[in-house]
């Protein structure tokens, strides 16, 4: 029987179909579309998502139910001997806290990982949790040295419009409208546990500017070692927006970091709900290596 089996949810970014390439098992998120159910990556897709949030419908993120969870780990359990479950981050969902309390009826067999992460961060710790599993490691060494490293990471998102952030209480409906005629981008921070303002710009490509010199100052000061080390890597995620759009700010992103592997996710439709189509998010954080 194989050793560890690693398992996360569609918030990473990685949906069903990538399951199979990178040898882990994805549980899809939960959306609410007026009172209906789908799942991240099943039954709904980014277009039909963002086509219904933009005509009005009321939309809501959820997270998996316990049944769903569970029944997985019972059928992962059938062939290995460990589970190391990686959720997003507890600051920003209970899934973890509810995972955390199920899996105790699992003994030592399903390890739940406080990994203080999301979207391309949170895919990063997944990758790190495979190559980690090749390495020998069982589920309690994983688990300690994901959390350990968790906040190794750092996240600046820019939100392309207010009007969804108004609809969440974070911007008040005067503050969106003069907001809206100035062209303001507000600027979000992931740090660990939280979704923080972080700055103002007027238009995308200034807010782009923005978080790229935030993440220059974190690369110069606490992700130096990591750097010079080759442990760090770069990534960038977005909602939906034109092909085009999308490419011409990859490429910039990675003009902007020469010297780091940069990875593309979309942001996922729980964020996505919250920010609405258009946004833009950058980030560093660790990586592991085969021989480390």
């Amino acid at each position: 029987m194989p050793g560890v089996a690693v398992m996360t949810d569609s918030n990473c970014g990685f949906m069903q179909e990538d399951g199979e390439k990178y040898g882990i098992s994805i549980i899809p998120m939960p959306i609410v579309i007026d009172g209906t159910t789908y799942y991240e990556g099943l039954d709904i897709s980014q277009e039909q998502f963002y086509e219904k949030l933009s005509g009005g419908a009321s939309v809501t993120s959820s997270q998996p139910s316990p049944g769903d969870v569970m029944d997985r780990w019972d059928r992962l359990l059938e062939k290995y001997d460990e589970i190391v479950y990686i959720p997003m981050s507890s600051g920003l969902s209970h899934s973890y806290e509810c995972a955390a309390a199920f899996s105790q009826e699992y003994g030592d067999r399903v390890h739940v990982v406080d990994n203080h992460r999301i979207s391309i961060t949170q895919a990063q710790s997944v990758l790190d949790a495979r190559i980690l599993v090749q390495q020998g490691r069982n589920g309690t060494e994983i688990k300690s040295i994901l959390e350990r490293e968790a906040l190794d990471a750092s996240i600046y998102i820019a939100v392309d419009t207010l009007e969804y952030l108004q609809k969440g209480g974070r911007v008040t409906p005067a503050g969106a409208a003069v907001g809206t005629v100035l062209n303001i981008k507000p600027v979000l921070t992931i740090q660990g546990d939280k979704l923080d303002a972080y700055a103002k710009a007027r238009g995308m490509k200034s807010a782009f500017k923005t978080m790229c010199r935030a993440l220059k100052g974190e690369l110069a000061g606490r992700f130096r070692g990591l750097q010079e080390a080759g442990c760090l890597c770069a990534g960038i995620a977005g909602t939906y927006m034109e092909p085009a759009l999308l490419e011409g700010w990859k490429a910039e992103f990675e003009r902007e970091f020469p010297g780091l592997d940069v990875m593309y996710m979309p942001l996922t439709l729980s964020i996505g709900c919250h920010i609405g189509p258009g946004g833009l998010g950058v980030g560093i954080y660790r990586k592991h290596c085969l021989n480390g």
